[in-house]
C-alpha cells in the first residue's frame, strides 16, 4: 500500500477557505469578472452539496471601485484608496449573493479588519458568526474592511486575511487562487532552470527565498505573502493549496485529490495547534470553579463547561480572555476562551440558560467555555 500523498490527505479537508485575488477576480482590473465568480460560487455549491464548508475570501473591491468611478490608474492617496473600496464593494458582494442564490446557496457578507481578530472579544465574536453561519449551510464571503483600514491597502492582497480567517475557523485547507500556477523554485520568466514545487512544509525557510518576486499590477501581493499565509495557516494547522484560478474546476479537483498547484503542508495537526497554543497562554485573567459533574463531564466526555456547574469565579476577565477551570480542590483541570465576563459569570453561576435572558439582559452562548476553545490540562 503506498503513502498517500499531499494532495490525497487535503481531499479529507471538510472545512476550506478559498482566496481569490484582486486579479483574478476583476479580470486584471477590467472591472468584475461574473463569469469566473460565478464558476467558484458553482464549484463552492457543489462542494457544500458534499459535506463541505466552505467560506470565500475575496479580494477585488478596489479594483471594481476604480472602474465604476472611471480611475485607470490606482491612486496612491488612501482616502481616495478607502473610497474605491467603499464603492467597489457593493458590486463585488452583489455578483458573489446573485450567484450562490442562483445555485440555491445562502451568502453573507463579512468586513474583518487585522484588529477584529486582534482583539480576544472581537475575534469569539467573529468566530462565533462564522460557525453559525456554516452550521446554517451560508457561504460567508469575506473581504477586508477597506473603508476603515490601511492594512491590507498598503500591504498586502488578502492573503494574510486569508490566513487569519482559516486560524479563526480551525479550517483544514486554504486555497489560495492566484494568476500564476504556485510556487516555482525561482522565477521561471527569468530563470529557464526553475522548477514547479508540487508539494513542502509550510514553514519552511527555503520557500521564502524561492518567492521573492512581485505581484501584479492590480493587486499588492507576490508569491512571499502567499507562502507567509500558508506559514501563519499551518500554527493553526491548516496546509495550505495555491493554484492557478483559471484552472478549470480548481476547487473540486483539489477536493478529488489531484495534484494541482503547489501544497504547502501544516505540520502540526488541528486540535493538537489550537490545544497547544491555549495550553501556553500565559496570562490567565482569571478562572472558574467547578463541581464534580461538571468536572466528569469535562474529563470523561469531552463536553463544554455550562454556567449551571459552575459554583465560583475568581479575577477580572472580559468575553473571549483564556481562563482556568479549576475543580472544588482548587486543582486547574483545563482553560479556555470564556464566553461571558466575570461579572456575568458572578450572575449566571449555578444558573440554567433559560435564565440567562432574565439575568443579564441578552441570550448568549449557552456555555461558560465551549469544547472547542477548552483544552484539558496535562
Amino acid at each position: 500500500m503506498h503513502s498517500k500523498t499531499a494532495f490525497e490527505v487535503l481531499s479529507q479537508a471538510r472545512r476550506i477557505v478559498v482566496k481569490v485575488g484582486s486579479s483574478l477576480v476583476t479580470d486584471e482590473g477590467r472591472g468584475l469578472d461574473a463569469q469566473a465568480i460565478g464558476d467558484w460560487c458553482r464549484q463552492m455549491a457543489t462542494l457544500r452539496q458534499s459535506g463541505h464548508e466552505l467560506i470565500m475570501v475575496s479580494s477585488g473591491a478596489i479594483a471594481e471601485g476604480m472602474k465604476r468611478l472611471g480611475w485607470t490608474s490606482r491612486p496612491s492617496a488612501i482616502h481616495e484608496l478607502q473610497a474605491a473600496a467603499a464603492v467597489g464593494q457593493m458590486g463585488l458582494v452583489q455578483v458573489y449573493e446573485s450567484r450562490l442564490r442562483e445555485l440555491g446557496v445562502g451568502s453573507a457578507q463579512v468586513l474583518l479588519t487585522h484588529a477584529d481578530l486582534a482583539d480576544r472579544e472581537r475575534y469569539l465574536n467573529a468566530r462565533s458568526t462564522l460557525l453559525t453561519l456554516l452550521q446554517l449551510g451560508v457561504v460567508p464571503v469575506i473581504n477586508e474592511n477597506d473603508t476603515v483600514v490601511t492594512d491590507e491597502i498598503k500591504f498586502g492582497d488578502n492573503d494574510t486575511l486569508g490566513a487569519l480567517v482559516a486560524n479563526l475557523v480551525d479550517a483544514d485547507l486554504l486555497i489560495i487562487l492566484t494568476d500564476q500556477q504556485g510556487l516555482y523554485t525561482a522565477d521561471p520568466r527569468k530563470d529557464p532552470a526553475a522548477t514547479f514545487v508540487h508539494e513542502a512544509q509550510a514553514g519552511d525557510p527555503a520557500l521564502e527565498a524561492m518567492a521573492g518576486g512581485a505581484g501584479s499590477s492590480i493587486g499588492r501581493g507576490g508569491m512571499i505573502t502567499k507562502i507567509l499565509a500558508a506559514k501563519r495557516a499551518a500554527g493553526s494547522g491548516a496546509s495550505t493549496v495555491i493554484a492557478w484560478g483559471r484552472e478549470p474546476d480548481a476547487l473540486l479537483r483539489l477536493a478529488a485529490g489531484e495534484r494541482i498547484g503547489t501544497a504547502l503542508m501544516a505540520q502540526t495537526a488541528k486540535n493538537q495547534a489550537r490545544k497547544q497554543w491555549m495550553a501556553d497562554h500565559l496570562q490567565l485573567r482569571g478562572s472558574v470553579e467547578i463541581d464534580a459533574g461538571a468536572a466528569a463531564k469535562l474529563r470523561d466526555e469531552g463536553k463544554s463547561l455550562l454556567p449551571v456547574g459552575m459554583t465560583g469565579v475568581q479575577g477580572e476577565f472580559a468575553r473571549g480572555d483564556v481562563i482556568a477551570v479549576r475543580d472544588s480542590q482548587g486543582l486547574e483541570i483545563a482553560r479556555g476562551l470564556a464566553n461571558y465576563s466575570s461579572a456575568e459569570a458572578r450572575l449566571i453561576c449555578r444558573k440554567a440558560s433559560s435564565d440567562f435572558e432574565k439575568l443579564l439582559g441578552y441570550t448568549g452562548e449557552p456555555e461558560m467555555v465551549h469544547r472547542t476553545n477548552l483544552v484539558l490540562s496535562r
